[in-house]
């Protein structure tokens, strides 16, 4: 796919072939299939119990016969980029190269399109590995509007989902996340502020704050990513790729009146022009 000695530069191939960039750069290095058993197990009590810490989780995994300590848990939990999501007292400054904005989405009503987009990341298991999904969704009618899966956690390919949604359905009013920092970065806040758009976070562990992603990661791991386990990137990127046209064109939500999120989407879009 990638030809290191082509005369088209990197960045632009990994363009055309749509993949992060990062990857081009990634060593990949294995993970005992052991470690990899436990954290497929993680990902689905997490997603079960978001609540959970290393602690927590370690006695979970104990009752499923696994012997696991509590820094083990905790070193697959950072490798899969969770935490338990609970509001924690701040025990550490924040990088002033990283700054974090103010939540600025309580008690606001948001009922059209492009008034507010959020994103996350979730982990995804495979076979022999694992990948990282990072997805784009409007608050109002549950669209996902662009999607990137990477094979590590840098910024760059958050940043390419943002692009790729915003030249195709245009910029939002405000853009919400988590504290994570992907989101964080400099070069990712400047991919929002200079489109005029403005940023919102969540409350450090306040996963209520941004709830229509953590309920499409639930939807997309249990009807999706559960059912299978990927051989590849390549076949992760295909399936998933059909899960999230299935999700936007049809399958109906009950917060949207039996509706497609595309559905609700396109309509409101069509009466606002009209």
């Amino acid at each position: 796919m990638i030809d290191r000695d082509h005369a088209l530069p990197l960045s632009r191939q990994a363009e055309l072939l749509d993949v992060s960039r990062s990857s081009l750069y990634y060593t990949p290095v294995p993970l005992p299939k052991a470690d990899l058993e436990l954290m497929r197990k993680i990902d689905r009590l997490h997603t079960d119990y978001p609540f959970a810490g290393a602690r927590m989780m370690r006695d979970l995994l104990r009752r499923l016969g696994d012997r696991i300590g509590r820094r083990h848990t905790g070193r697959l939990m950072r490798l899969m980029g969770i935490e338990a999501l609970y509001r924690k007292k701040r025990t550490s400054l924040r990088n002033p190269h990283h700054p974090v904005f103010p939540y600025l989405l309580r008690g606001r009503t948001i009922d059209r399109p492009n008034h507010v987009w959020a994103s996350d990341i979730s982990y995804i298991p495979m076979r022999q590995g694992f990948l990282y999904l990072c997805a784009i969704l409007d608050w109002a009618t549950r669209k996902v509007l662009a999607w990137r899966l990477s094979n590590s956690l840098t910024t760059d390919f958050c940043i390419d989902a943002v692009e790729e949604a915003i030249a195709k359905y245009g910029c939002p009013e405000i853009f919400n996340t988590d504290q994570g920092a992907q989101f964080t970065d400099s070069d990712f806040i400047a991919t929002l502020k200079t489109r005029g758009i403005e940023v919102s976070m969540d409350g450090k562990g306040a996963w209520r704050d941004n709830v229509f992603v953590e309920r499409f990661w639930r939807s997309i791991k249990y009807e999706e990513v559960y059912l299978r386990a990927y051989e590849s990137a390549t076949e992760a990127k295909q399936f998933i790729g059909r899960y999230i046209t299935f999700y936007n064109e049809q399958r109906p939500h009950t917060a949207l009146g039996g509706r497609t999120p595309d559905e609700v989407y396109f309509n409101q879009l069509d009466r606002k022009a009209a």
